[in-house]
């Protein structure tokens, strides 16, 4: 397992529903990076479809295979660089889910449905996709990895089971659009991103990378601010804010190692008390609702 990684963030600006674009900027992309020796780079959510995709969203299903026109040039470029990438993928009863693919040496080597679709406020993806029911770390050349997309990382179960599944390394990316304006230098809805990546990372003792895109679409802007944190929730590199970015950075897994050996909290995790008082909890709302 490597010890050290050149992590890259991209934050891009996507066309929506062109995939064909897309996929050219993916590959600028992926040859900048390659360029700089990168080891993994990171797009955001939804990267090669764009995201107010509504009655767009079965024009730009695509399976991550070599014989797609579209992952095919992306799993080839992934013989020398880990790439994960956002898209539109579609199971065999024909429902559409928003998907996050790991490609590594040439193979695909997972693939996330995002789980919590936010149907409120502005969002209205439970109209278009069905969720995902999974949420698993995956084996990969730079140990176990995880990976969450946006509204999924807000909720806390997902990122903790990740942490229990041996994830030391969390990858989430998002589309998050910008809201709230405040006193604060950046808008609430960035703040409120980076202050819950910087809780995981403290609470769970690993790295948390997160990329979101820019742009406008359909009248909304999109914020970038890509950052990374270390397992002791210090911030170790940050991305601008409304531009494209490719921001490069070290990740160093060694810092896992020496800041679990001051803070055991992956040691002491209780996961049997967890899983009875759980438990506990659905039988009492079962009986609840009869």
């Amino acid at each position: 397992m490597t010890m050290k990684l050149s992590l890259a963030l991209a934050q891009i600006n996507t066309s929506l529903g062109n995939v064909e674009a897309n996929l050219v900027k993916h590959l600028d992309y992926i040859k900048d990076a390659q360029g700089s020796g990168v080891d993994l780079l990171v797009f955001p959510e939804l990267s090669l479809t764009g995201y107010m995709l509504q009655d767009l969203v079965p024009s730009v299903v695509r399976r991550p295979s070599k014989d797609d026109q579209t992952f095919g040039p992306l799993l080839q470029a992934s013989k020398d660089m880990d790439i994960v990438v956002g898209f539109v993928d579609e199971d065999s009863r024909h429902r559409f889910f928003i998907a996050t693919a790991y490609l590594s040496r040439g193979e695909m080597i997972h693939v996330h449905h995002k789980v919590y679709l936010p149907t409120y406020g502005m969002f209205d993806e439970g109209r278009f996709f069905a969720w995902g029911d999974t949420v698993q770390a995956f084996d990969t050349r730079f140990g176990r990895v995880g990976v969450l997309t946006c509204e999924d990382f807000w909720h806390a179960s997902p990122p903790y089971l990740l942490w229990l599944d041996g994830a030391d390394l969390m990858l989430f990316h998002s589309a998050s659009p910008g809201r709230g304006l405040g006193e604060a230098p950046q808008l609430e809805s960035a703040r409120w991103v980076e202050h819950i990546n910087q809780a995981y990372a403290s609470l769970f003792t690993t790295f948390v990378a997160h990329t979101n895109r820019v742009g406008f679409e359909d009248g909304i802007s999109f914020w970038g601010g890509a950052t990374l944190y270390d397992p002791d929730g210090e911030l170790v590199v940050k991305g601008p804010y409304h531009e494209e970015a490719l921001t490069i950075t070290e990740v160093d897994l060694k810092k896992i190692h020496h800041t679990r050996s001051k803070i055991p909290l992956l040691r002491d995790e209780r996961t049997g008390m967890m899983q009875k008082e759980l438990q506990r909890i659905l039988e009492k709302r079962d009986l609840g609702n009869r």
